[in-house]
């Protein structure tokens, strides 16, 4: 009897070997996050350069700029923390399970508990946790195509090796752990390859992006330093003002606002039923405009349904379902809709006690038939059970009438009984039969079997299919469905839903070359009579075709597919590997769930676009007027600690992006990462901020004669407004008394618009050396900040009728 490790030896291991996962927990002390926030090479410069200040005796400045530092590295921190606190509570949500056995008895552990010496049980759909040995198994097939790249399950024995990352495709089986996490193969290859899914459109457009802003922010470093020393300004000044713009330019703040928005989204995407594994997902869930899925539970009922069990004759025969269940009772592959509803709607009919099982060749997805070897009386009986055409190419007989009679004279017979039925909807599985005289089977035992009949089946329609389809068509997405059923079939269920009947099937795809398939899957939407490398095909074509596409599978046979897809959807009750390779779960398979999330996605995808849109035009502008001013401004434009307060301010407002309101017309399409749009969007409005700035210069110079300490302080009164207040008018495409912003917007710019009003009457306003302002210069700077929205506001109205979003 094996009785496994007992809890405290499972314990004391898992202290000894650490976790079952392959990369380290992301989970990170707060003093590590909060150190992270200091990763922007411009921050450290800053910050070295502040301290040289200090020593060369400008104490105080010094102490200011580093407490506003503080201040501002402490607020993205939390902003942070927060976000992934919240994260790891959803994903607490969806976890894989395995069993072991531990203190002599069967218990379900999460599979980073698994440790060496553990009792792993194996059954159809299970991940295999770890490395190491079977020690006892039934009927136990792996499939070892994430390691070997070979698609066809290899059956294990006693003694056989099993790795980690491969999944049970049938059978049962007990295994001895012997390496987990980092150790196994499949670690070493991990940590070898960086295997994982691949940088997301979104991703890699961001990094791109961060490069870009960065090589701005150096060569306005350099030029602004360069200009302020060739003028004789104070080298340390000069210096930390040169480096506070570049702050202010560089993404630093940038990883916080995504972690913050991706998170609000995930959080609301929980609230609609789906769980977001992987939150980059989420950009992509967005911009996702071809959604691919089998029919059963997403646009089917999902519970099959048994009509009947027909022979050859179109007539009821009983040994057909006694066989049926007898094969589907015994078979131990992955759970399904068909054998649950074959053995839920026969078992109080048939004795199974009459038969013993004896062999059994599992399901796979080339040949799609099952085979049972039983043990009946006397005789040893081998029944075959899977799709009409796998089933007819190897029987040479057919049962009629009692009586075993060649198949040639029946043939056509068959085939158009299997055709009506398919034509009307119905999911048809044929079944044959042999007696052999030997007590195990091989594949070369499939041949030469008798054909007994049909088990005719039915899977309605959803009754609100129709609606949801048509709503993922008016939200830009297109369905296809890629399914295993025969053409016919997929057709009667096409014509059922009002979809396009052009179908392509699995032989065909075979029979086209990979840029012929690129160009025909744009216009195809049922593919049929598909095996799982079909599929990925299928999915690696609509890639490559210019597609984002989002996969929804919950079976072995939707693995590939899913690693191959942009996003890979599951649901919770799918098998776990399908479970594990998912990057967003479904509560339950509900295409309202999904059309939910999909806007969900949307929305975090817009609003970390419009913070992308608003801060890099505003901070664009903002220094590049200050990069001017050093050119034509006998002092520092702006002091050091002031342009960090701005930054600081700013940051505030800004961090309320991801909570504010979508209009919806920008949710009624996939929106895909586009840097030249950002572009545009940055040199455009960023010029006009400029302008403004200039304006605001020669209000301030020439009409006011302005000194220095009021010059700085007009100057970051018009900064601060035009920043905060254009974050109204560049957050929605319409004008801004047609989209109102979220109240949480409207809080946050209305608190640093009195904060900017008041900070020069406070012991703050000292510390900056920023003075309160006359009236004049009030109603000049308000005069300058309105007109500036209104030609901003005039501005988008002309810019989107150019450029698309």
């Amino acid at each position: 009897m094996i009785k496994g490790l007992s809890s405290k030896e499972a314990e004391e291991r898992l202290k000894q070997y650490g976790f079952n996962i392959i990369k380290e927990k992301k989970e990170i002390s707060d003093i590590k996050l909060y150190l992270s926030q200091f990763k922007n090479p411009f921050m450290i410069l800053l910050i070295f350069a502040t301290i040289l200040a200090y020593f060369l005796g400008d104490k105080l400045e010094s102490l200011i700029i580093l407490f506003i530092i503080i201040i501002s590295t402490f607020l993205t921190f939390w902003q942070e923390r927060s976000a992934n606190k919240a994260i790891q509570k959803l994903l607490s949500i969806v976890k894989v399970y395995v069993n072991v056995i531990r203190d002599n008895k069967e218990v379900e552990i999460p599979i980073e508990y698994v440790v060496p010496e553990d009792i792993v049980v194996l059954r159809a759909g299970d991940i295999v946790p770890a490395d190491g040995k079977i020690i006892e198994s039934k009927d136990l097939f792996i499939n070892e195509a994430l390691l070997t790249g070979e698609p066809y399950p290899v059956e294990k024995r006693e003694n056989d090796k099993i790795f980690m990352g491969t999944h049970v495709v049938s059978g049962y089986g007990l295994a001895v752990v012997e390496k987990t996490g980092q150790n196994t193969e499949f670690g070493k290859l991990a940590k070898k390859l960086k295997l994982g899914k691949e940088e997301t459109e979104f991703e890699r457009g961001l990094r791109k992006f961060g490069y870009l802003l960065v090589d701005i922010a150096i060569l306005l470093v350099f030029v602004v330093f360069a200009v302020n020393i060739y003028f004789h300004r104070p080298f340390i000044d000069s210096l930390l003002f040169a480096l506070s713009l570049a702050v202010g330019l560089s993404p630093s703040l940038l990883p916080a606002v995504i972690t913050l928005n991706l998170s609000y989204g995930a959080k609301h995407i929980a609230k609609a039923g789906a769980i977001v594994k992987r939150l980059v997902s989420i950009e992509n869930f967005g911009s996702m405009n071809v959604f691919c899925s089998d029919k059963t539970g997403t646009l089917t009922e999902g519970e099959m349904k048994i009509y009947g069990y027909k022979d050859a004759l179109d007539m009821d025969n009983p040994l057909i379902a006694e066989y049926i269940y007898v094969n589907s009772f015994f078979e131990t592959g992955y759970k399904n809709p068909i054998d649950d509803a074959i053995r839920n709607n026969l078992k109080d009919d048939i004795d199974i006690t009459k038969y013993k099982k004896l062999d059994e060749i599992p399901y796979d997805f080339n040949r799609k038939r099952l085979s049972i070897l039983v043990k009946k009386e006397n005789k040893n009986i081998l029944i075959t059970k899977g799709a009409f055409p796998n089933i007819i190419s190897i029987s040479k007989y057919v049962f009629i009438d009692n009586n075993i009679q060649d198949i040639e004279n029946y043939k056509d017979l068959i085939e158009k009984t299997f055709d009506e039925y398919s034509k009307k909807g119905f999911k048809v599985i044929a079944v044959s039969f042999k007696e052999i005289n030997k007590e195990q089977i091989s594949f070369e035992d499939e041949n030469d079997m008798v054909f007994l009949g049909f088990l005719i089946l039915f899977d309605p329609p959803k009754k609100d299919a129709k609606e949801l389809i048509q709503k993922l068509s008016e939200i830009g997405v297109k369905l296809k469905i890629l399914t295993g059923d025969n053409s016919s079939v997929s057709i009667y269920i096409a014509n059922e839903l009002n979809l396009s009947t052009k179908i392509l099937t699995g032989k065909e795809i075979d029979n086209l070359s990979e840029e012929a398939l690129i160009k025909v899957v744009q216009d195809v939407d049922i593919f049929a009579e598909l095996n799982p490398l079909q599929k990925e095909r299928v999915i690696t074509s609509l890639r490559k075709a210019g597609n984002v596409v989002g996969y929804m599978g919950d079976g072995i046979n939707d693995i590939a597919a899913m690693r191959s897809a942009d996003v890979a959807i599951s649901v919770n009750n799918a098998v776990d590997i399908a479970k594990e390779t998912a990057e967003i779960v479904l509560l339950k398979p509900d295409l309202n769930i999904l059309i939910n999330a999909i806007l969900e996605g949307r929305k975090t995808f817009i609003n970390t676009m419009k913070y992308l849109f608003m801060q890099t035009s505003s901070n664009f502008g903002n220094i590049f007027s200050m990069a001017g001013a050093s050119f034509i401004i006998p002092f520092l434009p702006l002091l050091p600690k002031q342009v960090l307060t701005q930054n600081l301010l700013t940051d505030i407002a800004v961090m309320s992006i991801p909570y504010d309101n979508v209009d919806k017309e920008w949710l009624k399409e996939p929106k895909r990462w586009n840097l030249e749009f950002i572009k545009h969007f940055m040199i455009v409005f960023g010029l006009i901020s400029s302008v403004f700035d200039y304006i605001t210069f020669g209000f301030l110079l020439i009409i006011i004669k302005a000194s220095e300490e009021i010059f700085r302080s007009g100057w970051f009164l018009e900064g601060m407004l035009t920043q905060i207040f254009v974050l109204l008018v560049l957050r929605t495409r319409k004008n801004i008394f047609s989209s109102l912003p979220s109240k949480y917007l409207i809080a946050s710019v209305s608190f640093i618009f009195l904060a900017t009003i008041f900070i020069p009457y406070t012991i703050i306003g000292k510390i900056l050396e920023l003075k309160p302002l006359p009236l004049d210069i009030y109603l000049g700077v308000s005069v300058i900040v309105l007109i500036y929205l209104l030609v901003v506001e005039i501005t988008k109205q002309y810019f989107y009728r150019k450029y698309r979003f």
